[in-house]
């Protein structure tokens, strides 16, 4: 497997490049952080660069600027949609404005039996028995692989010096099309987590110590994924390059399906958008203030403890709770609380847990200690400026603040506020009201097995947040990465990640983290940091080939230390984390894109 590592950009080779993915102007997860992140240094390589992807009327309101079709493209919209298909030409609304043809696919639905038929026939796709998360994807794919078909024979490109890069097995169709049409376009596919070993390693069983001992078609009918399996073992054995997009990720395809990846496409991130050192400490004074303030109205209505000694670990992830390592880090989190009592330590722990899960909006009880809280803080804020000024004359003529410096007025509008802010009972432990009771939460339910209660004698408090980062949630109205930089660390220890950005974005961020040697951005950490064993700021702990209780201890022993460590060492870390983000740049990283693609020509 080629992986490129140059500060020079490659030379691209190809005259066109159409990157297909259900996540163009489409924000569901990490691959739209891919392509949008890497779009405008991509654009710069090639004098031809399109996405293409879904139209999705609200997404496309916010993220895509539709404009008129150009001249040498309209007779192929318009025989296109004359088969009926509606085409949507424009900017994709990011860094870099990169052209964009969102597609409708809606006639193709009366079709979708013939097509699973023909990829049957043609390419062994076993659908027969796959629902509409299956079939939608595909329709997609098949419409842009038509695209490119009618572009090619009204001779709008040159075949020959095109490529077609997909991602996932929810476009890999595209690449069957296109072969069953005889197309001489060139095809990249790249799988990020292959669909049976997300699909194993959910299911709690060994992955990597299985990798070669089972019939990969056997365990995907086992599993119920027999569907997306073998679209996207079919995508990858017949285009011309495969890729995938970590070392650990191309050893699992090997086996899985049936072809070793000839280039990693390491992800990268556009380093120049994100804040410098010195700016990384501005916004992490700001932010920690608004979780400090978030940490006071949720626990101090019960009881008190110390906010300058509180550090702010988080995790990210979707919901899977073994292969995101959920499990091991609560229980660590648990063995952690227990020392710290044991020490007497006054340090305390406000563990985050930041995953999607269906809910019913910001808790009342939580929305009401916040406007309590805010009243409070308003209310001194008024007085603040006579306040300050009994303090000041006090000092002057006495040496010494007086009684009268809060006058009865203050100080009986305060004991109400006071009064009301006060609840009885235990802190919450979950911001937002599930969709299920709490009681049948899995992460929930973990809090309390490892004797987590979120008391008073507790030093490690933890917080499910269900919702999403936006700005807009009514309780931190914060950006992801603006309250991220807000924390002291990231713990990211997962049994399942094929690359992990988080980590990623946390360093860049100035905030170090701890993430494991089952990663495929850790298992690159850890051999850009052989060459210098000093570095720290991101930390690996052992997963790979490790019993779950040893990885456990080892991720304790490492938060103890991290929470017992110095404000100088502390700091150290961040310094060493913002540097190693820096080796995954996208200038640096963007040539194993461009190799990929120069591979494929030559086929």
């Amino acid at each position: 497997m080629k992986h490129i590592k140059k500060t020079t950009i490659t030379k691209a080779n190809a005259e066109a490049l159409f990157e297909l993915s259900w996540e163009v102007c489409n924000k569901v997860g990490g691959i739209y952080a891919v392509i949008s992140s890497k779009a405008a240094l991509i654009k710069e390589q090639y004098k031809q660069y399109i996405t293409l992807g879904p139209y999705i009327k609200n997404k496309a309101q916010e993220d895509f600027n539709e404009e008129n079709v150009p001249e040498n493209y309209k007779d192929v919209f318009r025989d296109l949609e004359t088969k009926g298909l509606k085409l949507h030409y424009g900017t994709w609304l990011i860094k870099g404005d990169p052209k964009a043809i969102l597609i409708e696919f809606d006639s193709l639905k009366n079709i979708k039996n013939d097509i699973k038929k023909e990829f049957w026939e043609s390419h062994k796709v076993d659908s027969i028995n796959s629902q509409w998360d299956f079939e939608e994807p595909m329709l997609l794919s098949y419409a842009a692989a038509m695209l490119l078909h009618e572009l090619e024979l009204k001779q709008k490109i040159t075949p020959e010096k095109t490529i077609l890069h997909t991602h996932e097995w929810m476009t890999g169709f595209a690449i069957l099309k296109l072969k069953n049409f005889n197309s001489k376009i060139k095809t990249v596919f790249t799988t990020h987590a292959t669909m049976l070993g997300r699909s194993i390693a959910g299911s709690n069983q060994d992955l990597y110590g299985s990798l070669g001992k089972f019939d990969p078609d056997q365990k995907a009918r086992e599993l119920g994924v027999i569907d997306k399996h073998s679209a996207e073992k079919a995508a990858a054995q017949s285009s011309s390059i495969f890729t995938t997009v970590s070392e650990i990720t191309g050893r699992e395809a090997e086996y899985i399906l049936g072809r070793k990846p000839e280039v990693l496409v390491l992800n990268g991130l556009d380093l120049g958008r994100f804040p410098s050192i010195e700016e990384t400490s501005i916004k992490h004074i700001t932010s920690r203030e608004q979780i400090r303030e978030f940490l006071a109205y949720t626990f101090f209505p019960y009881y008190k403890f110390e906010l300058k000694h509180n550090l702010s670990f988080f995790l990210a992830s979707r919901y899977e709770f073994e292969n995101k390592g959920i499990d091991i880090f609560i229980e660590a989190l648990g063995l952690l609380n227990k020392e710290l009592k044991k020490l007497k330590s006054d340090r305390t722990i406000s563990a985050f847990f930041f995953i999607a899960v269906p809910n019913n909006g910001a808790k009342v009880e939580l929305l009401e200690n916040k406007n309590y809280y805010r009243h409070i803080k308003n209310y001194v804020h008024s007085n603040s400026h006579e306040i300050m000024a009994k303090i000041v004359s006090d000092f002057m003529n006495n040496g010494q603040i007086s009684d009268n410096v809060f006058d009865k007025e203050f100080l009986q509008e305060m004991h109400k506020d006071i009064i009301r802010f006060k609840r009885k009972g235990e802190p919450i432990f979950c911001t937002h009201k599930l969709n299920v009771p709490e009681n049948q939460d899995q992460i929930i339910n973990a809090f309390r097995a490892a004797e987590l209660n979120n008391s008073k004698e507790d030093n490690v408090k933890v917080i499910l947040f269900p919702a999403y980062l936006n700005g807009n949630d009514s309780l931190f109205n914060l950006e992801f990465y603006d309250l991220i930089a807000g924390c002291h660390l990231g713990v990211f220890p997962s049994y399942y990640e094929p690359w992990g950005y988080t980590p990623l974005e946390s360093a860049a961020l100035g905030v170090p983290s701890v993430t494991s040697d089952l990663t495929g951005f850790g298992r690159f950490v850890n051999q850009q940091e052989s060459r210098n064993k000093d570095a720290q700021g991101i930390y690996l702990i052992k997963r790979d080939n490790t019993p779950k209780k040893e990885s456990t201890k080892e991720l304790y022993n490492f938060l103890k230390e991290f929470s017992l460590m110095s404000y100088e060492d502390r700091v150290e870390n961040k310094v060493q984390a913002k540097e190693l983000a820096k080796l995954a740049d996208w200038r640096i990283l963007i040539n194993n894109y461009i190799s990929a693609h120069n591979l494929a020509l030559k086929k």
